[in-house]
């Protein structure tokens, strides 16, 4: 540090994996940071919930308040008070932003602070800065990506060596994918997280993850991947955040079949992507690692840098879109019957009942036993869901249908 540079001090929360990535990180670049900003960063202190700490003393000797501690509280606690004694914060906490996101938002516009949180969605990414930014002045259609790195490579994983999604998960977490309790990433909900906070930004309109319906990937059969390449789909989790008419928004996060046209097709292993559509755009997609304490620490020095700089804040909610559930998609459709005269005739009755038009069917003999596998195209889900439930009342159903999402979309 020269002279005449003044230092800027960081107050981290937090000294887990991502933590520990961020102090050596910011030790790493400090010279680069001076450099561009003419502020020397320099860690002012570090409170975790192991070893406790006064956050006011942390506080008062910060010029900013770095929050990777996770959890709603003390998290929450913590950023209010900081931003309300005139501090930038910056957080990679999705938890805390999908359930108090306008709460803190509001707070930091009052103070005049700025709260970044590039970190919190899609790893090194940045999702967030483009929808802020790049593309404040464009209105967005849809953005729909794979934001969880830890299924992304699960899903890859099985597919790969035809093995469980027991065996994947193992592998998963030997790698360091997936955490000791993976329950928030295989059950959707981490992803929820995600997309609540993407769809506040891309459509400014309030979206609690309570309005985010999530599915995950933990009833993902090898079968199903089997039966995907003889359709020519490959297999994804999803997070869709999309206008469904004027006045009406849908969030949801589920798992989806694609054709190698789409562009999240490819995207494999630990990588995260996302699509944002529009009409002054046409699509773009943005793709890197979704999954790691270094990948995440980049994004969280990223919001730092940009904080020592320029005033930003998200705006105020400019809308307030009903958020619906029941929406078009088409589906995939494995059901496994008795081989006997008429079953697929059965079937596509009920199926033309409810409006269920196929696109393609594969089917497998087994002894007695038969495996019909079809791709309707894109119907209202409630009408699916009913056919669904009247299929698994015929007398040649040997086991409970099972259905995944197709997204039919190709860009080329």
């Amino acid at each position: 540090m020269t002279a005449s540079t003044c230092p800027f001090r960081i107050g981290l929360l937090g000294h887990g994996t991502v933590g520990a990535a961020f102090e050596a990180l910011l030790a790493e670049r400090a010279d680069r940071i001076e450099a561009i900003t003419g502020l020397r960063p320099v860690l002012s202190g570090v409170l975790t919930r192991s070893s406790g700490g006064d956050f006011e003393e942390l506080l008062a000797r910060s010029d900013m308040i770095v929050e990777l501690i996770g959890g709603l509280e003390p998290a929450r606690d913590y950023l209010l008070r900081a931003m309300r004694a005139g501090r930038h914060v910056v957080t990679a906490n999705k938890q805390l932003l999908s359930h108090h996101g306008e709460e803190l938002w509001d707070l930091a516009r009052e103070q005049g602070v700025q709260l970044r949180f590039e970190g919190a969605v899609a790893g090194v990414v940045p999702v967030i800065r483009v929808l802020s930014e790049s593309l404040a002045g464009a209105s967005i259609d849809r953005v729909h990506g794979i934001v969880n790195g830890t299924t992304n490579f699960i899903l890859s994983e099985m597919e790969r060596t035809g093995g469980s999604f027991a065996q994947a998960l193992a592998e998963a977490q030997r790698l360091g994918y997936a955490e000791a309790d993976p329950t928030d990433d295989v059950t959707g909900r981490d992803a929820a997280a995600k997309m609540a906070i993407i769809a506040r930004l891309a459509f400014e309109t309030p979206v609690h993850i309570d309005q985010v319906r999530y599915e995950g990937i933990e009833q993902i059969q090898p079968d199903d991947l089997e039966y995907a390449r003889d359709l020519g789909l490959g297999l994804k989790l999803i997070g869709t955040a999309e206008r469904v008419g004027p006045e009406s928004l849908s969030v949801r996060v589920y798992p989806a079949f694609l054709y190698p046209g789409h562009p999240l097709a490819s995207v494999s292993g630990p990588f995260n992507a996302v699509t944002v559509e529009s009409e002054a755009i046409t699509e773009i997609t943005m793709s890197g690692p979704g999954a790691g304490g270094p990948q995440t620490a980049s994004a969280v020095l990223g919001d730092v840098i940009s904080a020592m700089i320029p005033p930003a804040s998200v705006p105020p909610a400019a809308e307030s879109l009903s958020i619906v559930t029941d929406v078009d998609s088409s589906f995939y459709l494995y059901l496994s019957v008795d081989d006997v005269p008429g079953v697929l005739a059965s079937v596509a009755t009920v199926l033309g009942r409810h409006d269920v038009s196929v696109k393609s069917v594969v089917q497998k003999g087994l002894g007695g036993r038969a495996r019909l596998v079809m791709v309707v195209h894109r119907v209202l889900e409630s009408r699916f869901y009913a056919a669904m439930a009247e299929i698994a009342q015929l007398d040649a159903m040997r086991d409970p249908p099972r259905a995944i999402r197709v997204i039919e979309e190709e860009f080329n």
